[in-house]
């Protein structure tokens, strides 16, 4: 890594086949394979929403699938911003969990619409069955072991002769069934936090393994897109967005139930001079444009509070560009507070994010790979792929290495690159293989964070993905227009 020079201080049941971290490839790609939907005539939106804060959230207490709490002031605030989130959309059908947590963020956000919401029951939060109502450290007391294994090893933890997550995951797979079997092309999914997290998991073909790796904020927005295949197969399913939320994804706090100790935050780089508005630019290695030079400067704001050790970077110009920006503030920031001593953001540049490099050798047409189109990452011919992979998994490494790193105190690593890369680095994330690469999206000044509670050495946990509503009115806004959704 090279030093980066910048300014000082200015009914048709799915089949799933369990996937599980230390698979080969070989058997990841039979699974991926193996995951089947009711092939689809038109493409469909799916947007999944967590009630709420609830009076239990509060308290916090065990809720599962009790009946018991209700939305607090700040629960119905949080709806209500998430309803301003989705004003615009076009929404066909709202399915609801029938708690009446959830039944009540269903009620606000799909305000003064006509069509009745859809009470789903497989969508109330998972059975915890004795845990239910217990303080966290109630459960600890009288559950001792059974407890210890709730934290540490969900998808085996046993409960009055329960498999709750497992159970979770079946019940999820029975929802996308109803959901998807609905006849409408964007859907409301409002639901709780596991329930949620199974939904996402089990769509893109992740099983019980991955409990508490996909965050879901209270009223976190998550979107899925499902665009039906030309022979009939099962639709190819994208993960478009990961838990936005009505507050900062970068305020640190609970990460799968425990502190995050470090943290990666990935940085889209912004648009650039040679993009046009439905294509991608490999082959140059272009500065910003204007609407790029925006975008970087609202990513630096929102990083704004966190103390940032160091900013790796492709050495592509935009990614250059984008993390001068955010070293600017980042000391900037220094400058102003009591003491006005600038601290030094060390910044590198990582030949592993070059995205020019990667794709130099491409036969692919640039111009049919069109920016917001999910799953774009698919139609990459298999050698490029590959080569993205094998170095987002040395970029991986590297990254994992720089918050490994105890002589520096700080606790928070930037990445900035191409939004294919930041693909890859996710999917290592997760232990997954190349063939998940199509799984995922970004957009151009985005934002994803990945925590570990555990520690460099632990798992991974992505807290949000596709982050974009710091960029304000420069977005891409989570919901499409409806001449939008009736292209797609």
């Amino acid at each position: 890594m090279a030093l980066l020079t910048r300014p000082c201080c200015s009914s048709v049941r799915p089949k799933y086949v369990v996937v599980r971290c230390n698979q080969s490839s070989e058997n990841v790609e039979s699974s991926r394979k193996s995951l089947s939907f009711p092939p689809l005539k038109a493409g469909k939106r799916v947007i999944l929403v967590r009630h709420g804060q609830s009076t239990w959230n509060a308290e916090g207490r065990i809720q599962g699938s009790s009946d018991f709490s209700v939305l607090t002031s700040k629960g119905k605030s949080q709806a209500e911003i998430s309803r301003q989130m989705l004003a615009d959309d076009n929404f066909d059908a709202c399915f609801a969990s029938p708690l009446a947590r959830s039944k009540k963020t269903a009620e606000i956000i799909w305000g003064p619409r006509q069509q009745p919401i859809i009470h789903e029951f497989h969508l109330r939060e998972i059975d915890l069955y004795s845990f239910q109502g217990l303080l966290k450290k109630e459960g600890k007391a009288r559950f001792g072991s059974a407890f210890h294994q709730w934290q540490v090893d969900p998808v085996n933890f046993i409960i009055d002769d329960h498999y709750p997550v497992r159970e979770l995951w079946d019940r999820a797979r029975n929802c996308w069934t109803k959901i998807l079997a609905h006849d409408s092309r964007s859907v409301l999914v409002v639901a709780h936090n596991a329930v949620n997290q199974a939904l996402v998991a089990t769509a893109i073909g992740l099983e019980a393994e991955y409990f508490r790796t996909l965050l879901q904020s209270n009223c976190g927005v998550s979107v899925l897109d499902f665009t039906p295949r030309l022979e009939g197969d099962s639709p190819h399913i994208c993960l478009n967005r990961l838990n936005q939320t009505p507050g900062s994804p970068v305020a640190r706090g609970k990460s799968g139930g425990r502190e995050a100790s470090k943290q990666i935050i990935l940085v889209c780089s912004g648009s650039t001079q040679g993009n046009t508005e439905d294509g991608f630019i490999f082959s140059a290695d272009l500065p910003l444009n204007m609407l790029g030079v925006i975008q970087s400067q609202k990513s630096a704001e929102l990083l704004l509070d966190l103390k940032v050790s160091s900013i790796v970077s492709s050495p592509n110009k935009s990614c250059i560009e984008t993390a001068v920006a955010i070293s600017q503030v980042q000391e900037a920031a220094d400058c102003l507070g009591a003491d006005s001593v600038p601290r030094y953001v060390e910044m590198k540049q990582m030949e592993n994010l070059n995205i020019k490099t990667i794709f130099k050798q491409s036969k692919m047409d640039e111009s049919s790979f069109p920016r917001f189109q999910p799953g774009w990452l698919n139609k990459v011919e298999d050698d490029s792929r590959t080569t993205l992979w094998d170095r987002s998994g040395k970029a991986w490494q590297s990254l994992l290495d720089e918050i490994s790193d105890e002589s520096k105190s700080g606790e928070v690593v930037v990445a900035v690159c191409h939004p294919a890369i930041h693909i890859g680095l996710m999917a290592h994330c997760l232990n997954l293989t190349k063939e998940w690469l199509g799984s995922f999206h970004l957009d151009a000044g985005s934002v994803s964070v990945l925590d570990f509670p555990d520690g460099p050495k632990g798992r991974g946990v992505i807290r949000c993905i596709n982050y974009t509503a710091h960029l304000g009115r420069w977005s891409i806004p989570i919901t499409r227009p409806k001449e939008d959704v009736e292209k797609f």
